[in-house]
């Protein structure tokens, strides 16, 4: 669950000069201390900005998710402190995401080619940057000491033939994916590496493939490199093995692990077979190197009374003890169609789950 240790486990530090005034908050022991700024948490200028409108929430938070965890190769939680990305201003990031043209030879996507056909237009290709800083120092005294970029290619790009016409689309390999991002990463660098304070900090690029408009699963990274200080160059790519998958599956696709598919299904089964009147049960599950590394689950009810609900988380509760996977992160979503009725989650590899139901207890 984003965030759910937030509340409870954070930690504040403070100092301040006559300028400035800083704060570190940590999260938990494995993650970032995040750098606030008088009090604040400071948030990037470029947040949410993209190409076109290829927008899939679910893609939102695979992208900095899957950013925090490859940064974490470079960049230690003991020794960096994060902070959303500060270096790019918004005025950039619009002419870098347009297409490359005449006015604006910045753009990082392709320039169009003016044709409507699907296999011969050149698609949209950069849908869009993530940067986040990392910082070293302490007490009044931060600098910038390394960036991170997540590149979100598309896999798909809708496109129209004629104002307010139907939606058509067009399929981007991942091969074209990886030659395009790659590209795009040295203009990126070879950018950044103009400004002053950018010159011989680390910069790591991680290349994030987009999904469909209508997935119910995120993106997923498949490769990064690292640009080292003063190169413009990332000499050495690595691949990153990652899977989304929905289950129960549909038209018949095998899961990625049977055994967790079979898992899910008796979880599903238990609490069906308990309360019928359950509307929905879908899992989302992520797997990094073919071992799960990630699973949410949505379970829609049609029910509303204040017993029912308490009755049923602990239901599920219950089941989710018994049948799901002990050492990944799970996070299970109760509700209606309109409103999330309770939530129960635990972290990585901690066997004690959480509980919370929405005005009650």
């Amino acid at each position: 669950m984003k965030d759910s240790n937030l509340a409870n486990n954070a930690t504040t530090t403070s100092t301040s000069n006559n300028k400035k005034s800083y704060q570190t908050t940590s999260t938990s022991k494995n993650g970032y201390t995040v750098l606030l700024k008088n009090g604040q948490y400071v948030t990037s200028p470029t947040s949410g900005m993209t190409a076109t409108d290829n927008d899939n929430s679910v893609d939102e938070d695979a992208l900095e998710r899957g950013l925090v965890k490859i940064s974490k190769n470079k960049f230690s939680t003991g020794n960096y402190v994060f902070e959303e990305g500060q270096q790019i201003s918004a005025a950039t990031m619009t002419d870098w995401l347009k297409r490359k043209s005449k006015s604006n030879p910045d753009g990082l996507n392709p320039v169009n080619n003016g044709k409507k056909a699907a296999d011969k237009r050149n698609p949209v290709m950069l849908e869009q940057v993530l940067e986040q800083d990392y910082l070293t120092g302490s007490g009044s005294n931060y600098k910038l000491s390394g960036i991170s970029l997540g590149l979100a290619m598309n896999s798909v790009d809708y496109y129209q033939k004629t104002t307010d016409g139907p939606e058509y689309s067009t399929t981007i390999s991942r091969e074209k994916q990886e030659a395009y991002g790659k590209e795009v990463a040295e203009k990126i660098i070879s950018r950044l590496r103009k400004k002053k304070n950018m010159k011989n900090i680390p910069i790591v690029v991680g290349l994030f493939s987009k999904t469909s408009k209508d997935s119910l699963v995120g993106g997923s990274y498949f490769s990064y490199g690292i640009s080292e200080g003063n190169s413009s160059k990332i000499t050495t790519w690595k691949n990153i093995s990652e899977k989304t998958q929905v289950l129960p599956t549909v038209n018949n696709a095998s899961p990625i692990n049977s055994d967790d598919a079979s898992a899910f299904n008796s979880f599903k089964t238990a609490i069906q077979n308990y309360f019928p009147n359950v509307s929905g049960v879908i899992a989302t599950t992520r797997y990094e190197d073919g071992k799960l590394s990630q699973e949410n689950i949505s379970i829609t009810t049609q029910f509303y009374g204040y017993m029912q609900i308490q009755s049923f988380t602990r239901l599920v509760l219950a089941q989710a003890k018994k049948y799901l996977a002990k050492d990944v992160p799970i996070e299970i979503k109760i509700g209606s169609v309109n409103d999330t009725q309770a939530v129960i989650y635990k972290n990585s590899s901690d066997d004690n789950y959480n509980t919370h139901i929405y005005g009650g207890e």
